[in-house]
């Protein structure tokens, strides 16, 4: 499948049919929309573009069409070379799904501690978060 990304991109038009019958299960929809462009989104980050955009633009059109970071060029990803073995594609979805139930059965989290900045006094704690 296209890299980069696009696959995922490519599946978030098929949410559009759904419509949770409770909030909750709106919110999740919304959720598992972000989530799906959440690997374009940190392609985005990590070549120092604004994400939105990168998005938006991929979103916006069809196929194979995606941006390749390494080239800060927009094109077709399979005739780029760009790819994601679909299994591999299929499986991140599928674990992901699966953590989610599962953390949403236990009514529990797990969190990293935010780690301690170097010169703090102890009022708050690392990153500008007041802990958890």
């Amino acid at each position: 499948v296209p890299g980069g990304g696009v696959a995922l991109i490519r599946t978030i038009p098929s949410l559009d049919d759904l419509e949770g019958v409770t909030d909750g299960e709106n919110t999740g929809i919304k959720i598992i929309r972000r989530a799906l462009e959440e690997p374009l989104r940190q392609i985005a980050d990590n070549a120092g573009l604004e994400e939105a955009v990168i998005v938006d633009n991929v979103a916006s059109r069809k196929g194979n069409y995606g941006y390749n970071a390494r080239t800060e060029e927009y094109g077709d990803m399979v005739e780029m070379g760009i790819i994601d073995p679909t299994q591999v594609v299929k499986a991140a979805l599928s674990n992901a799904a699966s953590i989610a139930a599962l953390l949403l059965t236990i009514d529990a989290m797990v969190a990293e501690e935010p780690e301690e900045e170097e010169g703090n006094d102890g009022g708050e704690q690392g990153h500008g978060h007041s802990g958890f």
